[in-house]
C-alpha cells in the first residue's frame, strides 16, 4: 500500500477514535442519589460505557502500533509471518497486523 494513503487511513481511523473517546468522556455520569429507582439501568450503563471507554483505547493502541509499523517500513505486512496483508484489508481496517488466514487461525 502507498504510504501516503495507509497516512490518510490511519489518520482517519485515529480520528473517529479520538472523537468517540470524548464524547464518552463528556457524556454524564450516572449519580447515586438514593432516589432513583433506575439504579440497575444506571449501574449498566456506566458498565457499559466503561468497556466502551476500554475498547476505544485498545482500538487507539492499534493506530500507534499501525503508525510506528509504517515510520519502520513494514506497515502492510504481518507482525507474525511477514507476509504482505493485501490492500483490500488495510482499506477496511487499516490497524490490520495479520492476513486474513491467520486471523482465522487464532
Amino acid at each position: 500500500m502507498d504510504p501516503e494513503r495507509a497516512r490518510e487511513l490511519l489518520a482517519a481511523e485515529r480520528s473517529r477514535i479520538e472523537e468517540q473517546i470524548a464524547r464518552l468522556e463528556g457524556a454524564p455520569r450516572s449519580e447515586d442519589d438514593g432516589d432513583n429507582g433506575d439504579e440497575a439501568a444506571e449501574l449498566y450503563q456506566d458498565e457499559f460505557d466503561d468497556g466502551r471507554d476500554e475498547d476505544l483505547r485498545e482500538q487507539l493502541a492499534a493506530v500507534e502500533r499501525a503508525e510506528a509499523r509504517l515510520a519502520a517500513g513494514t506497515y502492510g505486512l504481518s507482525v507474525e509471518s511477514g507476509r504482505p496483508i493485501p490492500d483490500e484489508r488495510l482499506e477496511a481496517i487499516p490497524t490490520a497486523e495479520l492476513t486474513v488466514d491467520e486471523e482465522r487461525a487464532r
